[in-house]
């Protein structure tokens, strides 16, 4: 990864209770991935989903106050219970603003997942960062946590 890029990438890792093929099974059942998908107090409405390389994830995230947050997730690399690669854009068909990537791994107590965005632009970073996206991120994962009974 070069320097600029490390510059704009954001990590997050949660250790889980519950073996790979449970939380693969969470993220890749596409009624599952929304019943726990998003930061506390959101909800996810889904257009279309589709989880395999090419395919595709058009949804949106919905606030605690109502407000709708579109986003559209194009599937990139799909390796079965390893990786999701992934670019982020703004609502269906919109601008990238990251490319993403969630990694699966086995541990001695369950699995850990870890989050990985790398950003369009400093810019984009930033914002991010400044919205609370690490905080945001990390809830999302303990949703996840709930969702497959290890939280």
């Amino acid at each position: 990864m070069d320097r600029s890029a490390e510059n704009r990438t954001m990590t997050l890792s949660r250790d889980i209770a519950a073996p790979v093929a449970v939380i693969w099974s969470a993220w890749t059942d596409p009624e599952a991935l929304p019943k726990w998908w998003g930061p506390d107090g959101f909800s996810c409405r889904t257009t279309r989903i589709d989880l395999r390389d090419g395919g595709e994830w058009v949804f949106d995230m919905i606030g605690p106050d109502g407000t709708v947050f579109p986003n559209h997730h194009r599937y990139t690399r799909v390796i079965p219970m390893e990786r999701i690669e992934y670019e982020l854009l703004w609502g269906e068909n919109g601008p990238k603003h990251a490319e993403a990537s969630a990694i699966f791994e086995p541990t001695g107590h369950g699995s850990r997942i870890t989050l990985r965005m790398i950003f369009s632009s400093d810019a984009e970073y930033q914002e991010a960062k400044g919205f609370g996206a690490v905080e945001l991120g990390m809830q999302t994962l303990g949703k996840l946590a709930a969702f497959v009974g290890a939280a």
